[in-house]
């Protein structure tokens, strides 16, 4: 049985496509369209849960990113994209991966989500979101500046997969305007030049445009969500 991934149109499941691509796999990519915001019902049906990503492994299905990121790195990669314990950087890499979705994610989703209520700038909730979020992206940008190359040092990671898509294709779905973390910015351009996440924008979403998610300023959002 091959390991397929089934990808929803610029969701988390580019992360899934990414690591397959770094790692040099064999797998079965599905793409599915969005219609036309949310996940179209015969993706919806492949979990109970109805969210992205999905992957199958003969009997095995799987959801969740971050779950189907360390399956596929531990079964498929030998855990290539990960730091073992006892190695250096241990305690970072776990840090960092879970950040994607523990602290990262989440914030922008929050905003995202009373955003799409209809509240102002001026809702203290969503000030109190955005202040929160500008931590946080500074927070990145200071690791950034220390590490240099990715997120834990010179060794690219399945964190640096997690990462990726928070920062550029998420801003698909609410403005978040990047331009004073130039550590994060230079840290986008790198990840958007390695020919595993250049392969996997290809075969994933060809339509979206890298060069503006991965820019400063807000890039389009979204094509329903455009006023």
């Amino acid at each position: 049985m091959v390991l397929t991934v089934h990808h929803l149109q610029v969701s988390q499941s580019e992360r899934v496509v990414f690591l397959c691509e770094e790692l040099g796999i064999e797998y079965e990519l599905k793409n599915y369209q969005r219609s036309p915001l949310l996940a179209p019902p015969e993706y919806k049906a492949l979990h109970a849960v109805g969210s992205a990503p999905v992957i199958e492994d003969g009997e095995v299905k799987l959801a969740e990113s971050a779950a189907c990121i360390e399956y596929i790195n531990a079964v498929y990669g030998g855990n290539k994209l990960a730091v073992k314990p006892g190695e250096p950087g241990y305690a970072d890499y776990l840090y960092w991966f879970h950040f994607a979705n523990g602290s990262l994610q989440p914030g922008i989703s929050r905003q995202m989500a009373i955003s799409f209520t209809g509240a102002s700038d001026e809702n203290p909730i969503l000030k109190a979101f955005a202040d929160r979020m500008g931590k946080i992206f500074q927070f990145l940008d200071d690791q950034l500046a220390k590490t240099g190359a990715w997120i834990i040092g010179d060794r690219f990671t399945a964190a640096d997969c997690m990462i990726m898509f928070s920062l550029s294709t998420m801003r698909s779905f609410i403005q978040v305007d990047l331009s004073p973390y130039k550590n994060v910015l230079a840290y986008m351009e790198r990840v958007s030049k390695r020919e595993g996440y250049v392969r996997a924008m290809k075969k994933g979403d060809p339509e979206l445009d890298v060069s503006a998610i991965i820019a400063g300023p807000s890039p389009p959002l979204f094509g329903p969500l455009r006023k």
